[in-house]
């Protein structure tokens, strides 16, 4: 398990958050992660919706996960909002190819909001996601009232925030070690 600090897109800054980290834990049938945003006190958490798939969750407050086998084109994109609704795709390559991926169980999801700080968990199946290891990048969608919203995440490579361009894959996660 490692944590890694996200940075906020300097386009669009955010107006109470100060930091965002994120975290992934394998372990043999779930891939635990988890989200820290700092300077929680205006951040915008979407009303319980109930599990299910939905698209465009990126609209408010989400999370997402990209991965890709090392060197591949194809990659799979998680999005994950506190709604707990979700959404899983597969990419045959940059932008091309979108088609939901089919997942055995639901991914759950739990927010905890204080004033300081808010901790977003999710468990994905690992069943859903292809094998360990992965190239892999962690990014959050953040908005603050009034509308307010921030791209975080673990790299950039252009002057808009693109969670999508390959260049971003830049965490390594391999295998759990077993016990």
């Amino acid at each position: 398990m490692q944590t890694q600090s996200l940075h906020h897109h300097p386009a669009f800054p955010p107006r109470s958050v100060t930091s965002v980290s994120a975290r992934i834990t394998p372990e043999a049938e779930w891939i635990r992660l988890r989200w820290r945003i700092d300077g929680a006190r205006d951040l915008v958490v979407p009303a319980f919706a109930g599990k299910g798939r939905a698209d465009n969750l990126w609209r408010t407050t989400c999370f997402e996960l990209f991965l890709r086998a090392p060197g591949a084109s194809a990659y799979v994109e998680v999005n994950l909002s506190p709604s707990e609704r979700w959404a899983i795709y597969d990419f045959s390559g940059y932008r091309e190819g979108m088609a939901e991926r089919a997942s055995p169980r639901e991914p759950t999801c739990a927010m905890r909001k204080g004033e300081a700080m808010a901790i977003f968990d999710a468990a994905v199946p690992a069943a859903a996601l292809p094998p360990l290891p992965w190239e892999c990048q962690m990014t959050a969608v953040i908005e603050e009232t009034g509308g307010i919203k921030s791209f975080w995440a673990l790299g950039r490579a252009d002057d808009k925030p693109d969670f999508h361009d390959p260049a971003c894959f830049t965490w390594t996660v391999g295998a759990p070690e077993e016990a």
